[in-house]
C-alpha cells in the first residue's frame, strides 16, 4: 500500500495538509510510517500534537528514519511525546 486509506473529508485545512504531507515525504519508507500514523491518528491529534507533527515533518527523511529506527537520536528540538507515539506506532506496524 502506498496511499492513504483515510478520507480527508471532515478534516480542517491544517489536518488535510498534514495528511497529504505525511503521505508524500519523498521516500517510500517514510511515506508508509508517517502516512499510516496520520491515517490512524490525524483526526484525534490535539493542537499541540499538530504543531509537533508540523515541526517533525521538516526533519529530513534520512534523519527522521534513523531516529525512528533507533539508529541515531533525533535532534533535541524535534523530540516530543508525539515522536514517541510515532515510534511506538511504527513498532506495532510491522509492514513499515
Amino acid at each position: 500500500m502506498t496511499g492513504s486509506t483515510r478520507s480527508s473529508g471532515g478534516l480542517d485545512d491544517r489536518r488535510k495538509r498534514l495528511l497529504f504531507r505525511c503521505w508524500h515525504r519523498g521516500t517510500r519508507e517514510m511515506d508508509l510510517i508517517l502516512g499510516r500514523f496520520a491515517d490512524a491518528e490525524i483526526a484525534s491529534l490535539s493542537d499541540d500534537d499538530i504543531a509537533s507533527l508540523e515541526r517533525l515533518i521538516e526533519v529530513s527523511d534520512p534523519d527522521l528514519y534513523a531516529a525512528l529506527t533507533g539508529e541515531r537520536p533525533l535532534a533535541p528540538e524535534y523530540r516530543s511525546l508525539l515522536f514517541e507515539r510515532i515510534k511506538a506506532f511504527r513498532a506495532v506496524d510491522h509492514d513499515a
